[in-house]
């Protein structure tokens, strides 16, 4: 290189990133779903944990992660769509299901108490139903908790028996965090924590081990405060990464390291 010639720099890679928790299966995807992977893969989204919310959507779910590299699939049956599960024909399903289709964890999964006069005790029945069949097959959790942390913390214990998983989109205590995190289970922090409103969520975030921390976007809900009213992407977890990094004082790429490989170990027994 002369001394007239330009420095050469080396490209910074980006950092691999793990969306824990995507609905790339929704139908809002289905107009530019090829788009929105690859923007994702540009981003440096190298994996993305797919949880199934109905048991008529386990077929399109595996379909889809068997089409691409780095998706993960995860089966289950969501509280929020009670009206279109049968309870002990679909546990049972999904039991068989898990015999021969491959799978990262068990769910989305869990307890909704935000909708009006909910259901709690089918809701509870088919969370320990959802425990028993991972135990059984030996797979982590995606648990969904609304308005039920304390709920969810206390079916974990009544179980008794060794679990492990992750409670996304967490918006409780840090104390809460804690307990989860001794029962076994990480926290999914998504695009909630970029709002400045979100202080409670956003203290909390500070305090906790990294170990426990892994990286979500919900999409196509729960979009961060840059792109609120419209529809959510895996693209946008850089976003989430961005604004946890700068709440905790950390190195954004050393960051992203680390919750890569929280959600590999959990979901693929791997770093």
């Amino acid at each position: 290189m002369t001394e007239s010639s330009p420095p050469v720099h080396a490209a910074v890679p980006a950092p691999e990133l793990f969306d824990s928790h995507v609905h790339l299966d929704a139908p809002e995807f289905d107009g530019d779903r090829t788009r929105v992977l690859r923007c994702a893969r540009a981003a440096g989204v190298t994996e993305l944990l797919v949880p199934a919310v109905t048991a008529a959507s386990w077929p399109g779910l595996h379909a889809l992660c068997e089409s691409e590299p780095g998706l993960h699939p995860a089966y289950g049956l969501h509280p929020c769509y009670l009206e279109r599960h049968s309870d002990e024909r679909d546990l049972a399903a999904l039991d068989d299901w898990l015999r021969t289709h491959p799978a990262a964890g068990v769910g989305e999964c869990g307890l909704d108490y935000f909708e009006r006069n909910p259901d709690r005790d089918r809701q509870e029945r088919l969370l320990r139903g959802h425990f028993e069949i991972a135990r059984h097959h030996d797979l982590p959790l995606v648990l969904h908790a609304r308005r039920a942390f304390e709920p969810v913390i206390q079916a974990l214990r009544d179980f008794g028996k060794p679990l492990r998983g992750v409670v996304h989109s967490f918006s409780g205590s840090a104390e809460q965090a804690r307990q989860l995190w001794k029962l076994g289970f990480s926290v999914g922090i998504g695009g909630p924590v970029t709002y400045e409103r979100g202080r409670r969520l956003r203290g909390t975030v500070m305090t906790l081990p990294v170990e426990s921390l892994l990286l979500e976007t919900d999409a196509p809900d729960q979009p961060g405060a840059t792109h609120r009213g419209h529809r959510n992407e895996p693209a946008f977890i850089v976003e989430v990464l961005q604004c946890l990094a700068e709440l905790r004082g950390e190195d954004p790429a050393e960051l992203a390291a680390t919750t890569t490989a929280n959600a590999r170990r959990l979901f693929a027994g791997t770093t």
